[in-house]
């Protein structure tokens, strides 16, 4: 890729997407691919940062319903993205590909606590920053923590990775007659309630001029292709 349209991105996985065919955990086959393809982009000049959900493991408002308090629970799934992140740096370091976890609680002895000065650094030496343990309170979702982290390193795309294809009217996967968005308001996702990420995270993003795109991470090659400038998913931006 010789000429590229975002150069600092932050991707949003969710722990799901780490499942692969499986009801629990991780598949180390969906986690190298994607070590892979992140590689790629690092390789490309991209300087990419991730925030990973933890829902393949534990998930806060899930526990909280199971009985558990749940300021408890949310941290116990912040425990759980630290595991994911860890998992990820691992997949990426089998692949030599620089990487750093920075998590917004303090485990000094298997990662980095988190400053934005620190993660800047990072990302500028073409290291892949990986983002842990969400905001670091409970009550916030870890799409809330990545529209806050792209906020503040300044990146040029938020990317949430999904297992569909971009924003739709319904969930298309339930619903044919689903409608697809390929570009829309951060406005318009509020108005119509479309789920696309809670709404702490859309306002974030709608009040710093942050620019999301919602695409398919099982895609193969899709995050070298919009990074380069092709029109993948769906485009949410500021506007009425």
């Amino acid at each position: 890729m010789s000429s590229l349209r975002y150069r600092r991105i932050l991707l949003k996985l969710s722990g799901e997407a780490l499942m692969g065919a499986g009801a629990y955990g991780i598949d180390p086959g969906v986690m190298g691919r994607l070590a892979g393809e992140i590689g790629e982009l690092v390789t490309a000049g991209v300087q990419p940062a991730l925030v990973i959900g933890g829902g393949n493991l534990f998930r806060g408002a899930g526990l909280a319903q199971a009985g558990i308090d749940r300021v408890t629970g949310d941290h116990m799934g912040m425990l759980a993205t630290v595991m994911n992140a860890l998992a990820m740096r691992d997949a990426l370091e089998r692949r030599e590909v620089p990487v750093r976890v920075l998590s917004a609680l303090r485990i000094d002895q298997v990662c980095e606590g988190y400053l934005r000065h620190r993660a800047l650094r990072h990302l500028e030496r073409g290291r892949v920053v990986i983002f842990a343990a969400g905001t670091g309170n409970p009550f916030f979702t870890t799409d809330s923590a990545a529209s806050l982290r792209a906020v503040e390193i300044g990146a040029d795309l938020l990317i949430k990775a999904t297992k569909v294809d971009g924003v739709y009217s319904a969930d298309p996967l339930q619903d044919p007659a689903a409608v697809f968005y390929p570009r829309l308001t951060y406005a318009q996702a509020l108005r119509e309630n479309l789920g696309v990420m809670d709404t702490t995270a859309l306002v974030l993003c709608r009040d710093n001029g942050m620019v999301l795109r919602v695409m398919k991470i099982h895609e193969p090659g899709a995050l070298r292709r919009l990074v380069a400038g092709e029109e993948i998913g769906s485009l949410i931006e500021p506007g009425e």
